[in-house]
């Protein structure tokens, strides 16, 4: 097949710079929305008087049964197909003949993949805003259940203060919500329509734009024809939401190997997300979590290699931009797979709070103590310090602050009083805490029925 820019050259492309060229192997997930804009294209073209409206017609004919061809997987790829425009053409011309070679009029691929990518992205947004809300459900679902379940709470992975197993997973459903956020602000700067912009300085031919736009589905188009073409931001900040997303995964993940291990054993994985050992019978691996952890590095890795690829480009269209479709579709990829797989977890997640019972420390409620003093009058300062020494002494006898006697505590503090044991128990510790966006039920109840408001927008 002859080259779109062929007439310019006396001789052939060497074999392994046409490969080198070629971007066919990738892009040709971008058929869909190629089709898409070459039959708004085409209509444009009609609406311009640029060619008739019989030209039209027969364009977007031959459109459509290129797109049936796709969608039934009979469209055959042909070694002299650089990429998805020029395939799509190719085939064009052999079903409607020389009127195929009338779509590109005024169109260069520099705008026609600008405008690809961009549909693409936006079909795909759709798809994962989703996944993320039957994420967020599966952890209110899972929290709903155990609500009443009071686990340690850690900080630096070392039992800090009690809290609701619930509050816990619900701090996933927040770092969830952001991302939503994140997600729909940047689908605002997506929702930009290059197509008219040409190669470089605009359309000469008096194509409407925003009829474009419209027929498309995009909220606006581009202000200037030489950013347009070489705008890559979109999928820099796609791939960096990205990132953020799968970091919150693997966070998630990684609490979930932790407290799954034999060591904490304060829940258990569903058989259905684990895997076992070649070797060692008794294993029951949490792969699941693992890999998405380790697909994080994957996607982190896609966005700084475009990061790269972008830095030193001078302005408008260079070959480099090429690179930007594979990191783009290898993340879609990704967090396709990684989103369902954390929501499976988490909905088949079995809890086992009489381990978690078990485990709870009783320093943890050295806090409560101090506030104890404080409402006895002490200043905190001075309670911190006197229950650090209350704790030491409790460490030295290998005694739960409950077992201390009142004759001892009253050795520390006269403050102290029977009442102090009123307040030495886990769940009165977490109940104490009822500010909003507290552990204690009630605050923790509210954060339930906001966090569901918050999904229903």
């Amino acid at each position: 097949m002859t080259q779109l820019w062929g007439g310019r050259f006396s001789g052939p492309t060497d074999a392994l710079m046409r490969q080198f060229n070629n971007s066919i192997d990738f892009d040709v997930r971008l058929w869909e929305a190629d089709i898409d804009g070459s039959i708004a294209y085409a209509k444009a073209l009609a609406k311009a008087e640029v060619i008739s409206l019989a030209e039209a017609t027969l364009l977007q004919d031959g459109l459509a049964k290129i797109r049936l061809e796709f969608s039934e997987g009979r469209f055959e790829l042909n070694h002299g197909d650089e990429d998805i425009h020029t395939a799509i053409e190719r085939r064009l011309g052999k079903l409607i003949g020389v009127v195929a070679g009338k779509l590109h009029t005024g169109r260069s691929r520099n705008d026609q993949v600008a405008t690809d990518t961009r549909l693409w992205l936006k079909r795909q947004i759709v798809e994962l805003r989703q996944q993320l809300l039957n994420l967020q459900q599966a952890i209110i679902s899972k929290a709903t259940e155990y609500i009443d379940v009071i686990m340690p709470g850690y900080t630096h992975l070392q039992q800090a203060q009690p809290v609701r197993l619930s509050h816990w997973l619900l701090s996933y459903g927040w770092m969830l919500q952001r991302d939503k956020e994140r997600l729909e602000d940047l689908t605002r700067r997506l929702d930009v329509l290059p197509l008219g912009s040409g190669a470089i300085s605009g359309n000469p031919l008096g194509i409407d734009r925003h009829f474009l736009a419209a027929e498309l589905g995009f909220a606006a188009i581009s202000a200037n024809s030489m950013d347009a073409i070489s705008d890559r931001d979109y999928l820099l900040e796609f791939l960096s939401w990205a990132a953020i997303v799968q970091i919150h995964l693997s966070r998630l993940a990684e609490d979930l190997i932790i407290y799954s291990s034999r060591e904490f054993g304060f829940v258990e994985l569903a058989d259905g997300y684990s895997t076992g050992s070649s070797l060692m019978p008794q294993k029951k691996n949490p792969d699941s979590l693992e890999l998405i952890r380790g697909k994080t590095g994957r996607v982190i890795g896609d966005l700084t290699g475009l990061l790269c690829t972008l830095k030193g480009l001078p302005s408008t269209y260079n070959k480099d931009l090429q690179e930007d479709k594979e990191p783009l579709f290898d993340t879609v990829d990704t967090l396709n797979l990684t989103l369902p797989i954390a929501s499976g977890v988490i909905l088949t997640l079995k809890v086992k709070p009489e381990v978690i019972a078990a485990n709870m420390d009783s320093l943890m409620l050295a806090t409560d103590l101090a506030d104890y003093l404080v409402k006895k009058g002490l200043p905190f300062r001075e309670a911190h310090h006197l229950v650090g020494k209350i704790v030491q002494h409790a460490l030295e006898l290998g005694q739960p602050l409950k077992a201390i006697p009142l004759s001892t505590y009253q050795q520390f503090s006269p403050l102290f009083e029977h009442d102090v044991y009123d307040g030495l128990t886990f769940s009165h510790s977490a109940d104490r805490r009822v500010s909003p966006g507290g552990t204690g039920q009630t605050a923790v109840k509210e954060q339930l029925e906001q966090l569901q408001r918050l999904m229903a927008c």
